[in-house]
């Protein structure tokens, strides 16, 4: 059987989504292939509050929003993005 590779991915947490989590970053690791999906899966089993998180939150990677199905490697950056509401 051959060996799983994985990737360390850093994911950012903004405004509401910190709150959540109490702190403004995490490192995850999952199995690839991956997809930010997989990464919010993780972070809903690993880091506490991660399960308050919406499960369809705005996402981007690499500072470029993208959907929930984009894969993720080694090293990417995700950051999730609460709704901002204007007043």
């Amino acid at each position: 059987m051959a060996s799983t590779t994985a990737a360390t991915v850093r994911v950012r947490f903004f405004a509401r989504y910190a709150e959540l989590v109490g702190r403004s970053e995490a490192a995850v690791s999952v199995p690839l292939p991956a997809t930010v999906r997989d990464v919010l899966h993780r972070l809903r089993d690993d880091v506490p509050g991660a399960r308050a998180l919406p499960e369809q939150p705005l996402a981007a990677v690499n500072l470029k929003q993208v959907r929930l199905d984009t894969s993720v490697q080694d090293g990417d950056e995700v950051a999730l993005l609460p709704p901002i509401a204007g007043g």
